[in-house]
Parts: C-alpha cells; sequence; structure tokens
C-alpha cells in the first residue's frame, strides 16, 4: 500500500517579509533546504527574489484582473487586513 500524504507549509506573504526586510532570503533558502523531503511549502507574496524564483519547483504569478476596492469597498478587518 502507497502512502501519499504529505506535509504542508505555507509561509503567506513570506515574499513581502523578505521585500521589507523583515526577515533574510538567505534565511528562508537555508530553512527550506532542511525541510523533510515529503513536506511541500508554500511561499506566497509580491516581489518574489529571483533566489527564491530559481530554487522553485513551480512559480506562479498572479495580476488583478477586477478588485472590489477600485469600486470603493475599503479593506475589511480580519480579510485584506
Amino acid at each position: 500500500m502507497l502512502n501519499n500524504s504529505y506535509n504542508m507549509v505555507i509561509l503567506d506573504e513570506i515574499c513581502i517579509a523578505i521585500y521589507y526586510r523583515l526577515i533574510g532570503v538567505n534565511e528562508v533558502i537555508d530553512v527550506l533546504g532542511k525541510k523533510p523531503r515529503e513536506m511541500e511549502v508554500v511561499l506566497t507574496g509580491r516581489y518574489a527574489p529571483q533566489e527564491l524564483i530559481d530554487i522553485a519547483d513551480l512559480v506562479t504569478e498572479m495580476k488583478e484582473i477586477k478588485h472590489y476596492y477600485n469600486q470603493g469597498i475599503e479593506a475589511r478587518k480580519g480579510i485584506e487586513y
């Protein structure tokens, strides 16, 4: 029987934290290098540094098509901030 279970860690907005120098890109790369092989790690956020793009298995770039903010709806506590 195959064991297809995986662990996943999501580092939400880590790229923006790197951009604002709250954490170093080399620190993130070091942690990624120590993760178990069966662990999936998802990094999110704008301004992904090239160093992360270079080592990533998958890179997706999203762009805004339509946003309710443009209709005057402000950011909502607990959702956008």
